[in-house]
């Protein structure tokens, strides 16, 4: 009996979530018993396009990227979204709000034609054409996504976890309550108490906390909770002294491209 075929791919990202999955399978070579991995530049140099699971790392930054997507997700039965790059565009959407001409001359220097040429696109902000950055954007904002495994980088068991549920025909479900249960549960001192910022009460849990309990607050890389409680959130903030705009920077850091969705939304209302 053949074994399911899994392929990974990387777009615009750090390749760290890929790192993980390495990680992973060293210590978890059951999965590499029970899969046969067709392509994974990071670990092989074979190339095969016959496979099942798709895992993507990374955001869709050019249009030959959205051409590369759309053809993985033909091929793809199941098509997942590694780490946060791919499932909120990430880090790499802070470059959203700037020129294109600011981010070329910036990145570039005096070496503009280095770049893949881009079209102007509709603004996420407005319903105009501007000249801005092709947007960063997540990859579910150009093909339907089956699962994503949240994260900066991923939870290494996490991924172990899902993948087994994939191959076993099951559609993994992410918790929908915030990180602020697991830091209880690891009896954490909230970082407010600690003086510092934490996106916490309305970022989704699955990390084990992680941050906070080696003492750095939360940043919110695996996204936002579903029907996040905003208010209390905002509470806790007025409580300690804080605004929303103080703690937009650190929101930012990968929400932007969710921030600039909820701004067009409310410019259309």
């Amino acid at each position: 009996m053949s074994k399911p075929k899994i392929a990974l791919f990387d777009f615009t990202c750090c390749e760290g979530c890929q790192l993980t999955v390495v990680d992973s399978l060293q210590t978890h070579v059951e999965l590499l018993d029970a899969v046969e991995i067709v392509q994974f530049r990071e670990a092989m140099t074979e190339k095969g396009e016959d496979y099942q699971i798709a895992f993507i790392e990374g955001s869709c930054v050019r249009k030959s990227d959205e051409d590369r997507l759309k053809k993985i997700r033909e091929q793809a039965v199941f098509v997942v979204a590694l780490g946060a790059c791919a499932h909120l565009g990430g880090v790499n959407a802070i470059r959203n709000r700037q020129s294109v001409e600011k981010v070329t001359e910036y990145v570039y220097g005096e070496s503009p034609d280095w770049t893949e040429p881009q079209p102007y696109r509709r603004s996420v902000v407005r319903d105009d054409l501007l000249r801005v950055t092709p947007l960063a954007q997540p990859i579910e904002a150009i093909i339907p996504v089956d699962v994503v495994l949240p994260g900066c980088p991923i939870d290494r068991e996490e991924f172990v976890r899902v993948t087994k549920q994939l191959l076993q025909g099951r559609i993994p479900k992410l918790p929908d309550y915030p990180m602020c249960v697991e830091c209880k549960l690891n009896e954490n001192v909230c970082m407010y108490h600690r003086g510092q910022v934490c996106l916490g009460a309305i970022t989704r849990a699955g990390c084990g906390a992680i941050c906070p309990t080696y003492g750095d607050p939360c940043e919110g890389c695996r996204g936002l909770i579903p029907n996040g409680n905003f208010d209390a959130m905002q509470s806790v903030l007025y409580e300690n002294g804080l605004t929303v705009s103080d703690i937009m920077t650190r929101f930012t850091m990968f929400g932007t491209y969710q921030l600039m969705q909820r701004e067009a939304q409310a410019e259309k209302a």
